[in-house]
């Protein structure tokens, strides 16, 4: 198939640090080329797939309504002019960036969110594509209980990690293995749960990750996060790249993924069972799709609980974490199941 694929021009694919989105578009192009698609990727300008035909596109540095507007047209012209050379019109970016192209009812397009959906937005997609629109979402907890999402034109399908980036290390953990956290280093993210955490389980916490250098996020970082850090029991490496992570998380107990949102999925859980090491995390968001309570990790709603879940980490089998990462999480999988959307989508 001839495959268009999109992404906000704000991160190259695949991103060197942060970017999850970024993340997974880079993981699916990858694949697709792989499988003998030709595939057309939108993206920031320093994006690399080989095989793949890179559109840069963006109005750097990415700020204010005049610069996202002539973005917004890059996309949607670009798509327009080129409406003929598709099959399959595949969105991770805006959905407005599809505007042009969305009366088309011969043209099938796919919108996938990683983050939260405007509905608003969807509705007026809807009745512009007549039917020639399908949605994704990476959790089910996304779109559950909006009458919007009942019309049959919505699936969940999650995020995925290459495993083979990633080595699953079974051996048993010593008590002077650290817990990790590997996320953004913010508020919603509870970084400071992770911290109550560690220190109630009387463990060592190690936090990677971006902390942010000006506004209430570095505040938070400042006031609440820098002060416990001691470089021995809480210790802060900054952010790491694929091959740092990898070790750091191979040699960590357990994740602790704190969140204090409705997570959409959160691809270091999936990245962190890849290794085969335990989740612990809350009830929230995408966290009870993915944490599978006592298999692969533990679902904490408090400190004490999550310090609780510390103590039980000997009860999870680090082997069986892995396949069952390789059987739900593994890129694969992921990409064969947006390959039969693909084919469905064109079908119709």
């Amino acid at each position: 198939m001839r495959i268009a694929l999109t992404a906000d021009p704000y991160i190259p694919v695949p991103p060197v640090y942060y970017g999850g989105i970024e993340r997974i578009v880079h993981l699916l192009a990858e694949q697709l080329v792989s499988r003998q698609h030709h595939v057309t990727l939108f993206a920031h300008r320093d994006s690399r797939v080989p095989g793949a035909a890179l559109v840069p596109y963006g109005v750097p540095p990415h700020e204010g309504f005049s610069r996202r507007m002539r973005e917004l047209a890059q996309i949607g012209g670009a798509l327009w002019r080129r409406r003929g050379d598709f099959d399959v019109i595949h969105s991770f970016g805006r959905l407005a960036a599809l505007a042009p192209v969305l009366p088309l009812r011969h043209l099938p397009k796919v919108q996938s969110y990683q983050r939260t959906v405007p509905w608003p937005g969807v509705r007026r997609a809807v009745r512009l594509a007549d039917g020639s629109v399908r949605f994704t979402a990476c959790s089910s907890s996304m779109f559950r209980g909006h009458s919007e999402a009942g019309n049959g034109m919505w699936r969940t399908i999650f995020n995925g990690v290459d495993l083979t980036k990633y080595q699953c290390t079974t051996g048993p953990r010593a008590a002077s293995a650290p817990l990790v956290f590997l996320g953004k280093v913010v508020r919603m993210k509870g970084v400071h749960i992770a911290i109550a955490i560690a220190r109630r389980a009387g463990r060592r916490l190690v936090i990677a990750g971006n902390a942010a250098d000006a506004g209430p996020d570095h505040e938070y970082f400042v006031q609440e996060i820098q002060p416990a850090i001691d470089g021995d029991v809480i210790q802060y490496v900054g952010p790491v790249d694929d091959a740092q992570k990898n070790t750091l998380l191979g040699g960590a107990a357990a994740l602790l993924f704190p969140t204090m949102y409705e997570e959409p999925f959160g691809i270091v859980m999936a990245e962190a069972m890849a290794c085969g090491t335990p989740v612990i995390g809350p009830r929230l968001g995408a966290v009870p799709e993915v944490v599978r309570d006592g298999v692969n990790g533990f679902l904490c709603d408090t400190v004490e609980e999550g310090a609780a879940a510390v103590d039980r980490l000997g009860e999870i089998d680090r082997a069986a974490v892995r396949r069952d990462c390789e059987a739900r999480f593994d890129a694969s999988v992921i990409v064969s199941q947006y390959e039969a959307l693909y084919r469905e989508a064109v079908g119709r």
